[in-house]
């Protein structure tokens, strides 16, 4: 079975901040900020208590910072700590990592600031961390000639030109900028099956042995080598060009049954006592079910698109975010693999505040209610987050080691 563990990558000594030593560090932490700090901006200016002044709608700031902003760090985040392992290469740590970071916060802020400065300017900043991190990751991947993963290079690619026409958009009148947060999305998910299907079946399949069960996780060979990944690509992209026709919601609901069947192979149900295991498992039952939600939506005028869309975004991507980096955090500062309760309320709380987003636009008498409720959960998810992995992230390894 093929598998990304993740392992310690080489690291080389680092003189300077503890914060800048390792790229989990800075990005897995303003990733959680993000999500914490956001949600309620976005939801003060939803009732229209806070205007921004955004010289475009709203709803794209809102779907491009969670797609581009939020998952880019996080992206960012395990691409900088997996791929020195896949390779044996050094880390970036130091100057180069620093400047990576702080193109990424520049880019948050510009973008939240639209309507005080100039669109190429906003779009100058906002564009240039996606093309860095490729870079960054290239040479390495390159050097070590691991074709495999070298994948994640024309994702990003991908994801940096769906980011591209979301400004050309604002800049031109060209298109429909939320076109490109949805093709953004399509990347993230579509790193989330790969990602997804090599770690989860891995790791159960691990603890069940250390548990005395021994469970062999046999791959399908159709669906590990495309057949999920292609579902996930070809429904999403019907969605966009198609939306709520009769083939996208055929397709989509065929990509909710491929997955739903890949998961129910990696034995999820027997995790129950491990919860930064059943994390994950639940994280990927948030793809199933937003993809049949959203084919659904084809056939079933009554659902609305969007709560197929908050199924994939807060569901689906929030919760995989969290279950990776709540786990990779520990591994990488020399901890135990073992969450502490306020982070096992966090994935509760995650799931809880997507599950009302979803349902808010279902049940239009409680809509508003329903969303401040779904949105105040979530973003508390990500405020205890915070609360419990921000001395881990900014303090030296518990092991004394380097990173």
């Amino acid at each position: 079975m093929a598998t990304i563990p993740l392992q310690e990558p080489v690291y080389r000594g680092h003189s300077g901040p503890v914060f800048f030593a390792g790229g989990f560090r800075p990005f897995f932490l303003f990733t959680a900020l993000q999500a914490f700090l956001s949600l309620p901006l976005w939801l003060a200016v939803y009732v229209g208590g806070v205007s921004l002044d955004l010289p475009f709608a709203a709803a794209l700031w809102h779907g491009h910072e969670m797609v581009f902003g939020f998952a880019g760090a996080a992206i960012a985040g395990f691409l900088l700590t997996a791929v020195p392992n896949w390779t044996n290469s050094h880390h970036i740590s130091g100057k180069p990592l620093m400047l990576l970071f702080f193109l990424w916060l520049a880019g948050r802020l510009a973008f939240t600031l639209s309507g005080f400065l100039p669109a190429v300017l906003v779009a100058l900043v906002d564009l240039s961390f996606l093309p860095l991190l490729a870079m960054m990751m290239a040479r390495p991947l390159l050097s070590a000639g691991k074709w495999r993963n070298i994948a994640f290079l024309p994702i990003l690619a991908l994801f940096t030109l769906a980011n591209l026409s979301v400004h050309l958009h604002i800049l031109f009148g060209l298109g429909d900028g939320m076109t490109g947060v949805y093709a953004g999305l399509t990347m993230v998910l579509t790193m989330i099956a790969i990602v997804g299907g090599r770690i989860i079946p891995s790791f159960t399949q691990n603890w069940l042995r250390m548990q005395g069960h021994a469970i062999e996780v046999t791959p399908l060979a159709w669906l590990e080598k495309g057949g999920a990944v292609g579902s996930v690509v070809v429904g999403m992209v019907l969605a966009m060009a198609a939306p709520t026709s009769i083939l996208a919601g055929i397709v989509l609901l065929l990509a909710a049954s491929i997955h739903a069947l890949r998961l129910g192979r990696w034995h999820g149900a027997k995790t129950a006592k491990s919860p930064i295991l059943w994390v994950l498992h639940v994280g990927y039952g948030w793809l199933v079910l937003g993809l049949a939600l959203l084919g659904s939506s084809s056939f079933f005028p009554a659902l609305p698109m969007s709560a197929a869309l908050h199924a994939l975004t807060a569901g689906c991507v929030g919760t995989m975010i969290m279950a990776v980096m709540s786990r990779a955090a520990l591994g990488h500062s020399g901890r135990q693999l073992l969450v502490s309760p306020l982070i096992v309320v966090a994935y509760v709380l995650l799931s809880l505040g997507a599950l009302l987003r979803v349902v808010a636009p279902i049940l239009s008498d409680a809509q508003m209610a329903l969303t401040h409720a779904g949105g105040s959960l979530w973003a508390l998810a990500w405020g205890l987050f915070v609360w419990v992995y921000f001395p881990i992230l900014t303090r030296p390894r518990a092991d004394g080691r380097p990173g």
